[in-house]
């Protein structure tokens, strides 16, 4: 027998639902639909597009390599030690991207705290290129990665990896063959929410990377210029906003899909 909310809650439920989801039908209602193909093929939209997917793919493979092994490390560790870096991968998720973007300024700037090394020794500025994009995106992205397969791992247990090792197995064996399979669900779902969040960023990309067409001028960078009068046209911002509407709900769906327990139905 299936359980029913009680009636008292339909009421504030259609009111956030409302809320959630009307913004996005005035979106499509304030779509010029016969323009929308040319706005979305000009050449700016393509660019800012093209930006975009590029970086945040790349994003979410640096957030692949760093993020699993972090993962693992917090879901396997205790103490406060773990706590602690627990709450600071968190701080990506609470903090306002702009002051992300100033911290990874005081970081990898050219007076920064590594990167006036990086532009001494080296001759490297960070900052304002196309690789700061992907620095920004993999900074707020990654926790979307860390916390999900954290989760996956820990609702695993280790029973599993106990018997392996019993058998015989290596720890890299038993990485690779029960640990990450077990928790391949959370791993696909935080992976698709890191590459949804990396599209999507803004704040930290705008202070740290700037908003150069070509170089650093993603998707939302790009409606976000249209709106205050440069750049692409309104129509323009207004079909790369619809296109990142139907990029996150793809995702949205992509992640209820591998969602643990999915299987079977």
């Amino acid at each position: 027998m299936t359980s029913r909310a009680p009636r008292l809650l339909w009421l504030p439920a259609a009111l956030a639902a409302g809320l959630l989801v009307l913004p996005v039908v005035a979106l499509v209602v304030r779509a010029d639909w016969a323009t929308l193909p040319d706005d979305v093929t000009s050449a700016a939209a393509r660019q800012a597009l093209a930006l975009s997917l590029g970086t945040s793919l790349l994003a979410t493979g640096f957030c692949l390599l760093l993020g699993v092994p972090l993962a693992v490390v917090l879901a396997r560790a205790s103490g406060w030690g773990a706590d602690v870096l627990r709450a600071l991968v968190t701080l990506p998720l609470v903090l306002p991207p702009t002051v992300g973007g100033i911290a990874l300024l005081f970081l990898l700037g050219r007076r920064g705290l590594i990167g006036q090394s990086l532009d001494a020794w080296f001759g490297i500025t960070i900052p304002f290129t196309t690789a700061a994009v992907v620095i920004a995106q993999t900074f707020v992205a990654m926790p979307f990665l860390v916390l999900g397969l954290e989760g996956a791992l820990r609702t695993s247990g280790t029973r599993y990896e106990a018997v392996a090792a019993t058998l015989g197995a290596g720890r890299w064996t038993v990485l690779r063959r029960v640990t990450l399979p077990l928790a391949a669900p959370g791993l696909v779902s935080g992976t698709v929410l890191c590459f949804a969040r990396a599209l999507g960023e803004f704040g930290a990309t705008a202070l740290f990377a700037g908003n150069t067409p070509g170089v650093t001028r993603t998707m939302p960078l790009a409606i976000y210029s249209a709106f205050n009068g440069s750049g692409v046209s309104q129509g323009t911002a207004v079909a790369l906003s619809l296109l990142l509407v139907v990029a996150a709900a793809a995702v949205l769906l992509a992640a209820r899909a591998w969602r643990p327990g999915r299987a079977g139905g």
